[in-house]
This record gives structure tokens, C-alpha cells and sequence, in this order.
């Protein structure tokens, strides 16, 4: 029986390529970097549920209260960026921040596919039940 750890020691590794190794750890979730540098700036801690209710009030406002958020400066970085993509996309004529936004606070749709099956033949079930 072969060492469990046969599988790495195999291949071309860290000791062959070290340019391969990522020192600065797993990339951070968008999330994370928002939370970590622009809302600590502010000393503002806010809870997924607040984040999601200032998504959902951003997405209610209108092209002109939208442009206002974009040019406030008191507003958290994150919130003016939102509103200024949003901004953008309604001159190109594009959904993509709206997409992206609805997805984040309600989910995507669950999608559902019919599935139609005809059987032909002798379907065969056996029970053991063996004492």
C-alpha cells in the first residue's frame, strides 16, 4: 500500500518552481476589502443586513438622488462608487450594476429545468430483507 503522502511529494512543486508560491495568502473576498480599509477608515462597523438595506435604499433612489450620492463626499467610499456605476450604466443603457446588486441582496432565482423521462422495458426491484 502506497504512503498517503506519495501524492505530494510528486510533480513539480514549490522546490522547482518557488515563483509559484503566493506569499501574500488567498486573495480577499470584495467584502472583506471594503470592510477591512474603507469602513475601518470610518470606524464603522456594519452588519450584512445594514449592508444589505443601503443596497436596497441605493437601488430605490432615483437618477438625480443617485447622482447626488455620487457627489457627496461625507458618504462612504462604497456607496458613491455604487451610485456612480449605477450612474454609468444608465447612460450606456446597461443592467449590470443592477444585476450584480439584486443577486447580492435577494439571491438569484432559483431556476427550475422539466425533465421528461420515458422508460421502456422490465424495471426489476429487489428486497433483501435477510435476517
Amino acid at each position: 500500500m502506497a504512503n498517503k503522502l506519495d501524492n505530494l511529494k510528486k510533480g513539480d512543486g514549490f522546490d522547482a518552481h518557488p515563483e509559484r508560491i503566493n506569499r501574500d495568502g488567498r486573495p480577499k473576498k470584495i467584502e472583506t476589502v471594503l470592510r477591512d480599509y474603507f469602513l475601518a477608515e470610518a470606524n464603522i462597523k456594519l452588519s450584512k443586513s445594514q449592508v444589505e438595506d443601503i443596497i436596497k435604499n441605493v437601488l430605490s433612489k432615483t437618477r438625480s438622488e443617485l447622482m447626488e450620492l455620487a457627489k457627496n463626499d461625507e458618504l462612504p467610499f462604497w456607496i458613491s462608487l455604487i451610485a456612480k456605476k449605477a450612474a454609468r450604466d444608465y447612460d450606456k443603457g446597461s443592467i449590470h450594476i443592477l444585476d450584480v446588486l439584486f443577486d447580492r441582496v435577494y439571491g438569484k432565482p432559483k431556476e427550475t429545468a422539466d425533465v421528461n423521462q420515458t422508460v421502456q422495458g422490465k424495471v426489476e426491484i429487489t428486497l433483501d430483507l435477510g435476517k
